[in-house]
């Protein structure tokens, strides 16, 4: 569809929507807008974002496809309960600006959430335009048409009021999302906040963990800018637990509250022969190199060197191993295996990160799973040797479990290996903290209610609490956590 085509369509949809005459029927048959979006080819030899993001056009037709639903299924899968059906109304009607103040409402972060979030499995898996087809991919782009609000205001100036200074201290401790959002709104009750962050940038894992081309640092730095003329401090290259402790931001700083979100940032290895051979990368540590340290530049403007690869196997199938893998390619990687030992079908990365990676020419080697990485009389990687697996029976996730097939072992050629299998908290705190309620897994136990931890004056949020999850997850503890502590700190 031209451009022109679909700006004689809105007009007809809009004349019918005044005039009472657009029925559920009619907005069943108003096509899905696709997202426009950089070539397969182009864009892999670049960093800049791959999605282009709505037309004005484009997001007044998807925003006229949703029934307006009287129950709302969709706030149902929504994690911080964004009123969606009337800010896409609004979008429908031109209000750009009131559509933006209704998501604001309850997120803080609508141009990073309508980029990251997997809306696929929230808000838009309840979508009843997606259920009519049986289709989620059919569903109202409710992702799409957040970021196109939000990208319209991205420069607006306007800072959150703060109320007079209460006198109290609030720690947050991490600047992702979490730590963000629980920082906008301690300091919008009016306390002094100050944000701890171990690295030299904030941003948390939205800044070293999730690619430029799918997240553009500009937009989590504008968000960090609101913070600071809000007057939230910043100390960076602030390890807690070892520069301080939460005690000693307590008892000796003076600091009434602390908020933890230190997200889970400690990569799990697969414990195979090979692993410590030069060329083998966590996704951690690969993506902070590319991401956070600019090493796509290969010295120029860089703080980080990395291994220019021609052939890069990526053990996973979940976002950060499609991140590392189409970063790979951008880093001028020749050829780019993904090796995942369970089926397409059941990775947990969202499909449009998987559609762009095949896209890009990644390509996938499923059913399979390293056994041991090979390397020269340098301690250098020269391959990685695989074995084919076969779906068994359900494991405790409720995907099938991948049952190696025997003498089925073969040889990959290559000179980088990165391990994207998941990550872990790092321990750091709970060893300093011993009085911190721990589950065996490491995260830290709160109240769901109030996101209180076990010591008073503590909360904490994000993957530390629940693991590896979603930025909008993480953004509604943090406000939750928020709401606590203010709380907290009047009754203290």
């Amino acid at each position: 569809m031209t451009e022109k085509e679909r700006q004689e369509l809105l007009q007809d949809l809009l004349a019918k929507q005044q005039a009472g005459e657009l029925k559920a029927s009619d907005r069943y048959n108003i096509p899905l807008q696709d997202m426009p979006e950089q070539d397969p080819e182009i864009r892999r030899t670049n960093v800049n974002e791959v999605a282009t993001g709505y037309t004005e056009t484009n997001a007044r037709i998807e925003a006229l496809r949703c029934l307006r639903c009287k129950t709302a299924p969709c706030v149902n899968g929504c994690p911080v309960k964004i009123r969606i059906k009337d800010f896409i109304e609004s979008i429908a009607e031109g209000k750009y600006s009131d559509a933006l103040s209704i998501i604001k409402e309850n997120s803080l972060l609508p141009a990073v959430c309508g980029r990251v979030c997997p809306q696929e499995n929230q808000c838009q898996l309840t979508c009843t335009v997606g259920k009519k087809f049986k289709d989620p991919t059919q569903a109202v782009s409710i992702g799409r048409l957040e970021r196109f609000v939000a990208d319209m205001f991205l420069n607006s100036e306007s800072t959150p009021q703060v109320a007079a200074e209460t006198g109290k201290k609030v720690a947050i401790i991490g600047s992702g999302p979490g730590g963000i959002v629980a920082a906008a709104d301690t300091r919008r009750a009016g306390h002094d906040v100050t944000m701890f962050e171990a690295f030299h940038k904030p941003g948390g894992v939205m800044v070293y963990g999730i690619p430029e081309f799918r997240l553009p640092k500009a937009i989590v730095q504008k968000e960090i800018d609101t913070l600071t003329k809000m007057g939230v401090k910043i100390n960076y290259n602030f390890i807690v637990g070892k520069t301080r402790t939460i005690q000693q931001l307590m008892n000796e700083d003076g600091f009434d509250a602390v908020y933890i979100g230190v997200g889970a940032g400690l990569p799990n290895f697969m414990g195979i022969e090979g692993e410590s051979l030069v060329g083998v990368f966590s996704a951690n540590e690969y993506l902070t190199r590319a991401n956070l340290m600019k090493a796509y530049s290969f010295g120029s403007g860089s703080d980080t060197p990395i291994i220019q690869s021609k052939k890069v196997a990526v053990v996973g199938g979940g976002n950060v191993a499609m991140d590392a893998a189409r970063t790979a390619l951008r880093l001028g990687a020749e050829k780019v295996y993904l090796i995942y030992r369970r089926t397409e079908k059941e990775m947990p990365a969202r499909i449009e990160e998987v559609h762009h990676a095949k896209q890009e020419g990644v390509e996938f080697h499923i059913l399979q799973s390293p056994k041991r990485v090979l390397g020269d009389e340098n301690s250098r990687v020269t391959g990685i040797e695989c074995l084919k697996y076969e779906l068994g029976e359900p494991d405790d996730s409720g995907r099938r479990r991948p049952v190696a097939i025997k003498d089925s072992e073969f040889v990959i050629e290559l000179d980088t290996v990165i391990i994207a299998i998941g990550n872990k908290p790092n321990p750091l705190i709970s060893q300093t903290m011993p009085e911190l309620e721990m589950t065996r897994w490491g995260t830290i136990v709160v109240d769901e209610n109030t996101m209180a931890t076990s010591v008073p004056g503590v909360f904490a949020g994000g993957d530390i609490v629940s693991g590896a999850a979603t930025v909008i997850l993480a953004m509604g503890q943090g406000r939750i956590a928020a709401a606590s502590i203010n709380e907290y700190l009047a009754n203290k």
